[in-house]
């Protein structure tokens, strides 16, 4: 893919981004999935619109994108994001396994306007008790047992 092709996919994420809060339906954050340079999906934040903290862009293109593609993962692809991923959406990516991601701006700029996720990367260290909403583990047996019928299933798909 030429250089200008990556370009052109970064102008188009960045073009949502900034139709989305023009539109007040949600923040500033737009995403283009494309594979063999041609475009798979696209799509904006969807918070605040559809009331679903999951709705970034980057999550709805990887959903859209996997939906065209009548596959769980985005082998060959790759998603431009108008700005660095979340830790939400890179694990989101990671799991979609895309081929690479291009993005615009940093999170350093994100948190300069409102959005800063480095809390989170702090959270995902502390013990599970020191974090701000306290994670308390319960039930682990019995889910084991759901796991060890995972391991000898014939039905199971790898992912």
């Amino acid at each position: 893919m030429k250089d200008n092709n990556h370009q052109q996919f970064m102008q188009m994420a960045i073009d949502l981004a900034h139709k989305n809060v023009a539109s007040g339906k949600g923040g500033p954050f737009g995403a283009v999935v494309a594979k063999n340079g041609k475009i798979i999906a696209t799509a904006v934040n969807e918070v605040t619109s559809t009331n679903d903290p999951t709705a970034h862009a980057e999550v709805v293109a990887i959903r859209r994108a996997c939906a065209s593609l009548h596959s769980h993962q985005l082998d060959g692809c790759i998603i431009y994001c108008s700005c660095e991923p979340c830790p939400m959406c890179l694990g989101a990516i990671y799991w979609s396994r895309p081929a690479k991601v291009y993005y615009a701006a940093k999170k350093e700029d994100a948190a300069a306007s409102g959005f800063d996720d480095d809390f989170i990367y702090h959270e995902i260290d502390l013990p599970h008790p020191d974090r701000k909403i306290p994670f308390i583990n319960i039930g682990r047996e019995e889910s084991l047992k759901v796991f060890r019928f995972w391991d000898k299933s014939d039905l199971k798909i790898a992912y």
